[in-house]
């Protein structure tokens, strides 16, 4: 069992370390070390937020698992880190793909599949990180709070529906194998502890 100072601790090394690839890929880019640094940072930001997706999920059966009940305190950060490259992947794919215009961003997420399930991922998280304060928490009342937050039992298959059609248009499906299969332990052991339930 951590600590309250500890658990400080742990959160802030966490919090470095979520930033360390936002700050690689903006050393690289001002250093001109890519070749093509839109499609990095575009790319960059995508994966990060399905890898940050996986640890908050993964938070809870570890936390089951384990007897860790310290993992919770860090389940906030993560979730907000994974909105934070999810925010970031975004603009990059209406700055760079479409010079803010909204219209021809919308013509984009309409015409092109796997860009209209990567936006509704993206939009589901607005929410649960917009009431992820204690004070929003208190406002919504625990039920209500934990029923919208299951959202992110949504967010997380469309958001590896995103990555595999992304990665399968250049036939690479290592890494879409890969976290599909993380993906869907991490639902399929709530789905069986609400079955035991």
């Amino acid at each position: 069992m951590l600590s309250p100072k500890q658990v400080s601790w742990l959160k802030g090394a966490i919090f470095v370390l979520a930033l360390a690839p936002l700050l690689r890929m903006a050393y690289l880019t001002v250093t001109g070390q890519l070749v093509d640094p839109l499609e990095f940072i575009t790319r960059g930001t995508g994966d990060w937020t399905l890898y940050l997706l996986c640890i908050t999920l993964a938070v809870t059966p570890l936390r089951r698992l384990s007897g860790w009940n310290w993992l919770i305190k860090l389940r906030r950060m993560l979730g907000l880190y994974t909105f934070f490259y999810g925010l970031l992947h975004f603009t990059t794919f209406l700055w760079f793909d479409h010079f803010f215009d909204v219209q021809e961003m919308w013509k984009d997420v309409l015409k092109r599949p796997f860009i209209t399930v990567g936006f509704i991922a993206f939009v589901l998280l607005i929410p649960l990180a917009l009431t992820s304060t204690n004070g929003m928490i208190k406002r919504l009342g625990g039920k209500r709070w934990q029923w919208l937050h299951r959202l992110i039992y949504v967010i997380a298959p469309l958001a590896f529906l995103h990555f595999w059609w992304m990665k399968a248009g250049k036939h690479n499906f290592t890494q879409p194998i890969l976290f599909g299969s993380i993906v869907g332990i991490l639902l399929l052991t709530r789905v069986w502890w609400a079955i035991r339930k």
